[in-house]
């Protein structure tokens, strides 16, 4: 028998011969032609020197739009056969810098470009035990490193999820939104009730949903809900000559041995501009703080309060259920019928109306708008905290702007929608999406996702992302354990931070033996990810920013000393350690272009 045939092939049990040749030589001219084919990063030296920055976070979002959504190429990095790509994971982990992961630092020299990608060494083939490697996976896997600036101004940075997760529209969009906004600006009469929120609106932005309307809130003991004549789309799309009584609404609280409790609540008429209803409430607990800085609410007061948390929530019940169905108006309402723990369904809300000038998901405040839309100042009485007459008055006064000039007053032209919302129009069909995140992303950058999963630690990130790689074809995730241990992230207070106070310097920064365990775990949280994904699938790491806790510092320490003048401090109450100079001034500028400093790696995992 000939060797080569031999070799190749095998006897069955009848002793004849089965060549495999031609099998194998059809397989290896597919492997041949799926190699030609595989996706690949090139980035684009020129392109980027003509930059005046280094590649935003906003280049980042596109660069996954064109991979997972057809949109335009990018210019400053090359994508050979894009359209190959099956899968892209995109990661978000803050607190890898080029210290921890053995780059060398970005050049300070005049005649050096800070914004051309580096190239990252290979890992050392062995080292002693005693030495830390940072993130081997990082050196191993990809081969540049590319500068990235986060988005903000020259004293603040802003946020790096909103600049990734939010997009402009493209031009075939903002075109049929004005078609649609002039068809029903045209169809519709100067009536509030065209601004009544959504089923949709609701749930995504928090509210306690009445179960007439969704299976979403399972109200608590103690919770109630307004009762209505007929629960059908007249509830929420009323005839707009069919206006009901509209009730402007703040409330008050106070921080009691059991949390947050009702404190004082202001209902307003919106036609005639009549306080109905301005009741404190007597608390259930102790007191321990009375928030008076941003209530208004003093001990002097609320000790002469006479009615319960229950006799207000009744009676405001009553005026809600009346026939027909009564509006209530307010500023980030949901957290008004939490404090009530009522359920309502016609809401309007200012801070969904009206546009944060950044655009979405951020909300506008209302002192902000109130300035800028009727054009004067409110909550400005210093330590004497808000009153909820001044900002139920304040939300009625902005409505009936918005009614009197159109739908498109009190909207910056931005244009801007999520991701998701882009992904969904895309030509190939409908992408499956999946944020995996810390927290409850389901109510902010997640919203519009096919999935969101809600994680407590980067375990349950890491199981999250491989659960859902096989459903989907764009992921999300973000670890933060390593951004965590180096001191970045700050966990949220019940109360905000009371700008008059000096803030404490930052806590030094842990050493790179203290970090090994948390970056042994990253590297093996990555390895494992990595061996989840398919081939062909667009890995995406950036960092998003450096460390933002001396830049926070010092904008705690501006807005002590601006709070500080708002009061009427003369310079000798402030102090020196009090003051705001020009040098710090332009040490804050500094420390806000460091802070704005990321680190972005591309590859696609080979067949």
């Amino acid at each position: 028998m000939d060797p080569a045939v031999e070799e190749s092939g095998m006897q069955d049990e009848q002793g004849w011969t089965k060549v495999e040749k031609r099998k194998a030589k059809k397989q290896k001219k597919s492997d041949t032609k799926l190699g030609a084919t595989t996706p690949k990063f090139m980035y684009a030296k020129g392109e980027i020197l003509k930059r005046r920055d280094a590649v935003g976070i906003n280049d980042v979002r596109e660069l996954v739009l064109h991979l997972a959504a057809d949109g335009p190429p990018p210019s400053w990095v090359r994508v050979e056969n894009p359209r190959s790509v099956t899968k892209v994971v995109a990661l978000l982990i803050p607190g890898l810098t080029s210290d921890v992961l053995g780059l060398p630092p970005l050049p300070t020299s005049a005649t050096t470009n800070p914004n051309i990608p580096i190239a990252v060494p290979l890992p050392p083939v062995q080292l002693p035990e005693d030495v830390l490697t940072g993130v081997p996976f990082i050196s191993s896997t990809f081969t540049y490193a590319c500068p990235t600036r986060a988005p903000g101004d020259q004293t603040r940075m802003h946020s790096v999820l909103n600049a990734f997760f939010q997009s402009p529209v493209t031009g075939e969009e903002k075109k049929r939104r004005l078609t649609e906004r002039l068809t029903s600006e045209r169809a519709q009469d100067k009536s509030p009730m065209r601004y009544l929120l959504t089923t949709e609106q609701m749930i995504e932005n928090g509210y306690p949903m009445p179960s007439y309307l969704a299976e979403t809130f399972e109200k608590p003991e103690g919770w109630v809900e307004t009762k209505v004549a007929a629960a059908d789309e007249s509830l929420l799309s009323p005839q707009s000559s069919d206006v009901p009584r509209i009730y402007a609404m703040d409330c008050e609280m106070c921080m009691t041995e059991e949390g947050k409790q009702l404190a004082r609540v202001c209902l307003i008429d919106y036609k005639s501009g009549i306080v109905l209803y301005d009741q404190l409430v007597k608390p259930g607990k102790a007191v321990v703080d009375y928030l008076t800085r941003w209530s208004g609410i003093t001990e002097e007061a609320l000790s002469k309060a006479t009615a319960t948390f229950e006799e207000v929530q009744s009676h405001i019940l009553s005026v809600l259920s009346a026939t027909p169905t009564p509006v209530l108006l307010g500023h980030s309402l949901e957290s008004d019928l939490n404090a009530l723990k009522i359920c309502h369904p016609r809401c309007i809300d200012t801070a969904i109306i009206f546009h944060h000038p950044r655009g979405r998901p951020l909300k506008p405040g209302l002192a902000w708008l109130t300035k800028k839309w009727c054009g004067r100042e409110i909550q400005n009485r210093g330590e004497g905290g808000h009153d909820p007459e001044e900002d139920a008055r304040a939300c009625l006064d902005l409505l009936k702007k918005k009614v009197e000039n159109g739908p498109g007053f009190g909207e910056f032209k931005v244009d801007m929608e999520s991701i998701f919302e882009r992904m969904s129009r895309a030509r190939n069909g409908g992408i499956k999406t999946a944020v995996v995140d810390h927290g409850n992303p389901s109510a902010w950058h997640g919203q519009k996702a096919t999935t969101c999963v809600a994680c407590k630690n980067d375990d349950e990130v890491l199981s999250g992302l491989t659960d859902s790689i096989e459903s989907h074809q764009f992921l999300f995730g973000r670890f933060t354990a390593l951004a965590d241990a180096r001191g970045w992230i700050t966990a949220k207070s019940d109360t905000p931070p009371d700008p008059a106070l000096i803030p404490a310097p930052p806590a030094p920064e842990p050493t790179m033996a203290e970090l090994g365990p948390i970056l042994s775990t990253l590297d093996e949280q990555l390895r494992r990810l990595y061996a989840a994904l398919p081939p062909r699938t667009a890995l995406i790491i950036f960092t998003g920013h450096s460390d933002p806790r001396r830049m926070a510092e010092l904008n705690a320490r501006k807005l002590a000393f601006e709070s500080a003048l708002r009061m009427g401090k003369s310079a000798e109450e402030i102090g020196k350690e009090g003051r705001w100079t020009s040098a710090d001034g332009r040490e804050l500028e500094e420390e806000v272009e460091k802070a704005k400093r990321g680190l972005l790696f591309l590859g696609i995992k080979g067949l």
